[in-house]
Order: structure tokens, then sequence, then C-alpha cells
């Protein structure tokens, strides 16, 4: 598996030496295996251990500025060899990947956690595979796993675009997610969540929006 978060603290903590003190949030990410933040079309954060990284476990720490009703945009991604939605294929271990993702952001002006993930998050899911599971054994897994994919619908970043048909995110549990490297390493808030599309190990690709309150 690999990783990457987003995340902040309950409490003011001291600023890690890579990060301004010039904006006005600070962010902590850990994912697993992959994410990347946007407000419109601008990219904000984007996870610095390539997803083809084997057992890339880590999190992210950054600034940024935003005002109330901004819309931070995320894409979340789970490794995945091919379509299959398999890892490790050919190999003793080839098997379903598992995703997972939290966040939480602190405004630093007051040092409270003012937005964290939870099922209030609208998520998308683009990538879901195998649909059947029973493939993930199968010696021939692109021809015998089944998958859906679309596209990033057009303009999904964009504040004023309509996510109301767009399903709630899913809270998992930190037992399934199962967090490692990186995650012990933040102070996280009891409202911060782990958050996926509905299944950990077939939605491979999930967008998700929220909006600063």
């Amino acid at each position: 598996m690999f990783i990457a978060l987003l995340a902040a603290c309950s409490a003011p903590q001291s600023t890690p030496s890579n990060v301004s003190v010039d904006e006005t949030y600070l962010g902590e990410v850990w994912a697993d295996n992959w994410s990347a933040m946007y407000i419109d079309d601008a990219l904000v954060m984007e996870d610095s251990v390539p997803i083809t990284t084997e057992r890339s476990f880590n999190a992210e720490i950054f600034s940024f500025n935003a005002q109330s009703g901004d819309v931070l945009s995320f894409v979340l991604k789970d490794f995945k060899e091919t379509d299959s939605g398999l890892e490790y294929i050919g190999q003793g271990k080839q098997q379903m990947g598992d995703g997972g993702f939290i966040a939480q952001f602190t405004e630093r002006a007051s040092g409270e956690v003012v937005l964290a993930s939870t099922s209030a998050w609208k998520c998308l899911t683009i990538h879901e595979a195998p649909l059947n599971k029973a493939c993930e054994s199968s010696a021939n897994p692109d021809v015998d796993c089944t998958f859906t994919k679309s596209d990033e619908p057009e303009g999904w970043k964009a504040s004023t675009f309509d996510d109301s048909a767009w399903p709630a995110a899913t809270e998992h549990s930190k037992a399934a997610v199962s967090p490692k490297d990186g995650y012990d390493d933040i102070s996280w808030s009891p409202s911060a969540k782990f958050i996926w599309g509905a299944d950990l190990e077939s939605h491979n690709t999930v967008l998700c929006r929220v909006t600063m309150p």
C-alpha cells in the first residue's frame, strides 16, 4: 500500500521549518496512497511521494491562504497497477489495495481547527475496480476483473460547480484504514475522520469537495 494525508490539530502547534507563517491556514494531510488539493484550478498541495513508490507512507504539512466560501477540491488515489484495480500483479501478494484519507485545517490567527474531513464532504468515485472481487486471485486480472471509470467532470474544481448530486463521503474507522508512517507525527483533532468512497478496496480514484467555513 501507499499513503498520503491532510490534517491539522485541535491545539496550536509549532510550525515546521518548511511552512510559511504568512499564510492564513495550516494544512496537514495523510492519505493512502496519494492526494492533491486545489482552490479553483490552483494547485495548493500535491503529495511529495509518487503514487508508484511502494509503501509510500508519509504526511504532508503545508500552508495556504483561503477565504470563507472558498471551495477546496481534492483528488484522492489509491495505487493500482492497471484498470483491474489490483497491485503486485503476478506476485504471490497480488491483491486489491485499500485507500483512506484524513484532513484538518488550522486557522493561524486563532490556532483552532476550523475544517476537518468528515461525511459532510462530497466525494465522487471516478474509478472503481474490481467490480467482481473474486478476480483478485486471477492469473489474468486484466481480462477477468471488471471496472468502471469516468473522466473528471468538467469544471468540478470551480466554486460555482453544482455537486448536489454527489454522494456524501463515507467515514471509515482507523482500524479499517490502518494508517502507518507519518500518521502518528500529527496530533489529530477528534473532529477529523478517515473518509473515502463507500468501499476502501474498490474505489480507487475519488474526487472530493468542501467549502471553507
